[in-house]
């Protein structure tokens, strides 16, 4: 069965797309630990990061460098914080969390955000990698 992020990639799923290559796409986090809460993803479905091939690891990881440096325009920060779980969904993804303290990668620790600011919000990392 496929992940719920297959489904996604597949259209199957909609999601708030800041950004997407041949292999890789990245949308925020719809349980989000901060406002800009973001998920870089490989197209292709494999559960474990360590288990991608190398060219499709390295390309995931170039993918997440540029998202994050737009995310960190669009959403001001003392830094992204970076973080590979990858538990509850079984397919490889990057958490990348703009953060003021460390206490902002508390997984444990969600906000709520109406889909109209989540759209707005998508829209202006979007614009701000594309930069």
């Amino acid at each position: 069965m496929a992940s719920i992020f297959s489904r996604i990639v597949a259209g199957e799923i909609p999601c708030y797309k800041v950004a997407e290559t041949d292999n890789c796409l990245a949308f925020l986090d719809v349980n989000p630990v901060v406002k800009g809460h973001v998920l870089c993803i490989p197209k292709k479905e494999v559960d474990y990061i360590f288990d991608l091939d190398e060219d499709l690891y390295c390309d995931l990881q170039r993918f997440a460098h540029r998202v994050a440096r737009g995310l960190k325009k669009a959403c001001p920060c003392v830094k992204i914080g970076v973080a590979v779980l990858g538990l509850e969904v079984p397919h490889a993804h990057i958490h990348l969390v703009p953060m003021q303290t460390e206490a902002d990668l508390n997984f444990h620790h969600h906000i709520k955000m109406e889909p109209d600011e989540m759209k707005a919000l998508a829209q202006q990392i979007a614009q701000a990698i594309e930069q």
